[in-house]
C-alpha cells in the first residue's frame, strides 16, 4: 500500500493496472525514444532503457474535512471497451480500495477529473445485469462544462457505450452534481479545492489539496507523464484542444516549480509523486518517497 502524507491528510494510491508498453507511443507520439533517451532522470521509473514509457492507472484516496474522497475511478472491470488493454477487466480494484480503509459504501465525495473511460470506469459496477453507482452513498463531482460539452458531442458508439454504462446511471440515480469552477478554483471542501485546466477536454480539473501549510496537486490528465515536465509542448493525441492543454499544463508547472508542492500524477507510475524543479530550461521531477509502511 502506497501513501503520502499532507499535512494532516494520508493520501492512498489505489492501484489498478499496469497499463501495456504501446500506451505511449499511442498516447503520446511526440515522446519518441530519442527524446526520451536524452532525459536520464526518466530512468529507472518512468521509462526503460529503450524509451519505452510508463503509465498506469490508479486512484487516489484520501480524507478531508470530514469527508472520505476518490479522486477518479480507473477503468472499471467488465466494461465492453473499445481499446484492447481495457476490455472487460477483471482486477482487483474495490479489495485494494478496501484494504486502504475506503470500502465502497463508506465513500462520500468521488472527483471526476473529467468524464474519459479510464477515469469513470469504477463509477459503476454490474448488478443482476445493471449497471449500478458502485460508491452508493457517495456524492459524483465533475465540471458542469465537462458535462455540457459531452452532452452536445457526436459521440461515436465506443465513448456512447461508456456513458451509458458508467456516467448515465450515476445520473439517474441523482447523484452526480455539476460544479461551475471559476479561475482560481472551487473549494468543495476544507482543504480540497477544483483547479481548471482545460485542454485535455473542456471541463478538465487538478485537485489541491491543502492541510497545515503543506499542499499536494492531483494532476488528471493535465501531465499524463513525466516527459511532459521537460518537454511541455508534448500533447496527448486524445486532446481536444491541443493549444489549450499545453496552455494548462505550462501554467501548472510554473506555479509548481520550486515550491514544496507535492504533484501526484494520475496515471504515473511509480514511484508517482514529486516535486516541479526547474531543469534545462523546462522542468524534471524530483521523486518523492512515500511513506515507510
Amino acid at each position: 500500500m502506497t501513501t503520502w502524507t499532507v499535512g494532516d491528510l494520508t493520501v492512498h494510491r489505489i492501484d489498478e493496472v499496469l497499463l501495456p508498453p504501446a500506451t505511449g507511443p499511442w498516447l503520446l507520439p511526440d515522446a519518441t525514444p530519442d527524446v526520451v533517451a536524452r532525459l536520464d532522470w526518466l530512468r529507472p521509473h518512468f521509462a526503460d532503457d529503450d524509451g519505452v514509457l510508463r503509465l498506469d492507472s490508479h486512484s487516489f484516496a484520501f480524507t478531508a474535512g470530514g469527508l472520505r474522497v476518490l479522486v477518479d475511478t480507473g477503468i472499471g472491470n467488465g466494461k465492453q471497451r473499445a481499446n484492447p488493454a481495457w476490455h472487460r477487466l477483471d482486477t482487483d480494484y474495490l479489495r485494494r480500495l478496501t484494504a486502504a480503509g475506503f470500502p465502497p459504501d463508506s465513500v462520500d465525495l468521488v472527483i471526476l477529473t473529467h468524464l474519459h473511460a479510464d477515469h469513470v470506469g469504477w463509477n459503476t459496477r454490474e448488478v443482476n445485469g445493471a449497471w449500478v453507482p458502485t460508491f452508493p452513498h457517495a456524492r459524483y463531482l465533475t465540471s458542469r462544462v465537462e458535462r455540457e460539452f459531452w452532452a452536445g458531442y457526436a459521440m461515436d458508439e465506443a465513448r456512447s457505450q461508456m456513458f451509458r454504462d458508467s456516467v448515465i446511471p450515476v445520473e439517474e440515480a441523482g447523484r452526480l452534481d455539476l460544479v461551475d469552477v471559476p479561475a482560481e478554483g472551487a473549494e468543495v471542501a476544507p482543504g480540497l479545492r477544483l483547479i481548471p485546466t482545460p485542454g485535455h477536454t473542456p471541463g478538465h480539473l487538478a485537485v489541491e489539496l491543502t492541510s497545515r501549510g503543506r499542499r499536494a496537486l492531483i494532476t488528471g490528465d493535465c501531465v499524463h507523464h513525466p516527459v511532459q515536465l521537460a518537454r511541455p509542448g508534448i500533447g496527448a493525441c486524445v486532446d481536444i484542444d491541443p493549444g489549450q492543454s499545453e496552455v494548462s499544463r505550462r501554467g501548472l508547472l510554473d506555479s509548481l516549480a520550486g515550491t514544496d508542492t507535492l504533484l501526484l500524477g494520475t496515471h504515473f507510475a511509480p514511484p508517482t509523486a514529486g516535486r516541479v524543479v526547474a531543469h534545462e530550461g523546462a522542468y524534471r521531477l524530483a521523486p518523492a518517497p512515500a511513506d515507510s509502511p
